[in-house]
């Protein structure tokens, strides 16, 4: 066995489990600002706290699904790992360096709203690094198959990820330069399945040029 990976069930195990709380504690940190709000419950009608905090409830909703799906995405990355080395190690860390300070940029854009082009590039570049990150834990394990029961990983995944990683990138770049779009440029991530499918279409007609191209759903 190579020493540069240690295919034990225990160390996995414990990635895992340190990995899913330090999830959990990040998804619950972006709550905290909601309940200092709520502390001001005793002096304002609750209705004028809501009405006047639209800002901070849409960052929590969006970094709640966010971290949500980020979680998800990592979910089943693992399910279908049966060990670790040391770079997926250090990526997976670099992937929750970036989760726990999410609630950070999320509390700028409270406070900020969407038109401060430095909370923008914050915001959505922390997600853009998360995206990073999972990708040099996928390369990792390209690298070396036999972390995965069924030999190397699905290319069909590494596509929609790498889709991904570059619309966080671009959603970044647009949030910075136009302000007043801000973090609705993240809509764009609606979009990568159709980039998906026209690209993996593409392929198929250069692997096959008698087969008719493929249509997008």
């Amino acid at each position: 066995m190579s020493a540069r990976y240690r295919h034990t069930e225990r160390g996995l195990d414990r990635l895992v489990n340190f990995s899913d709380a330090v999830v959990a504690i990040a998804i619950t940190l972006l709550v905290l600002p909601l309940v200092e709000l709520a502390k001001e419950a005793s002096t304002t009608d609750p209705l004028t706290i809501i009405e006047n905090s639209g800002y901070s409830l849409l960052a929590f909703a969006i970094s709640f699904v966010v971290i949500g799906r980020f979680w998800l995405v990592h979910h089943a990355f693992y399910e279908g790992v049966t060990g670790y080395n040391t770079p997926l190690l250090w990526s997976n860390m670099l992937w929750l360096l970036s989760i726990v300070f999410l609630p950070f940029p999320t509390a700028l854009l409270a406070e900020a709203g969407t038109n401060s082009p430095v909370t923008n590039g914050l915001y959505i570049g922390t997600m853009t690094i998360t995206t990073v990150a999972m990708l040099l834990q996928r390369a990792s394990l390209m690298r070396h198959p036999e972390l995965l029961p069924s030999g190397p990983d699905d290319q069909h995944s590494a596509l929609q990820l790498m889709l991904t990683t570059a619309t966080f990138a671009v959603a970044g770049v647009i949030s910075v330069l136009v302000p007043d779009i801000g973090v609705a440029a993240l809509f764009l991530l609606l979009f990568t399945g159709v980039f998906r499918r026209l690209i993996e279409g593409k392929r198929h007609h250069q692997a096959d040029p008698q087969s008719p191209p493929s249509q997008v759903d």
